[in-house]
């Protein structure tokens, strides 16, 4: 008999749980979207009284704080970018003799000083100190103490098409036979 009282009570006890939460999950379905409602109401009467006040009593909430100016010299330094909009000439005891720039891969510059001239790729280090950052046509420029200098490419003195003189255009050529034989059918 003592058994039976104890298997009544437990099926008592799941009765009574059963119950209650079969009772309350309607509850709980209902009030869940019924607070989802008042809150977005709430939400948006309080927007359209932002919306209804004059903008100069809305206080946006950056004005709390004030903030300091955006300095771009000194995210352009952290990325190793020049804020000068002209580059300084360079110091560098070289001269640009050429430049070969490539659409893929390192482009190259021919430097030279008295004593010699060499290549240089893009990010390798001069004699100087400084490093060869990029090559274009006509100038390479340096990364000099975290700064850009520029190297321009001097313009030649020698003329690259020289003029002739009409007295020596007039001369006949003379042609030797030391080094020219006729072919065969052919008068010397």
């Amino acid at each position: 008999m003592f058994l039976s009282d104890i298997e009544l009570q437990m099926k008592a006890s799941n009765f009574s749980w059963h119950s209650v939460r079969a009772r309350l999950m309607p509850i709980c379905w209902c009030v869940l979207p019924v607070s989802c409602a008042v809150f977005l109401v709430w939400q948006e009467r309080d927007f359209r009284e932002q919306l209804a006040l004059p903008p100069s009593l809305v206080t946006p909430p950056s004005a709390t704080t004030a903030r300091e100016p955006f300095q771009a010299a000194a995210v352009a330094s952290v990325f190793g970018l020049s804020t000068d909009a002209t580059p300084q000439p360079s110091a560098e005891p070289l001269t640009l003799l050429g430049s070969f720039v490539v659409s893929q891969g390192l482009s190259k510059a021919l430097l030279g000083n008295a004593q010699a001239s060499r290549l240089y790729q893009v990010g390798e280090r001069l004699p100087g100190g400084s490093v060869l950052r990029r090559v274009e046509a006509r100038q390479v420029v340096l990364w000099n103490n975290g700064r850009e200098e520029l190297l321009t490419l001097l313009p030649s003195t020698a003329r690259f098409l020289q003029r002739v003189d009409p007295a020596v255009a007039a001369q006949p050529v003379i042609r030797s036979a030391r080094y020219l034989r006729p072919l065969s059918g052919q008068s010397e």
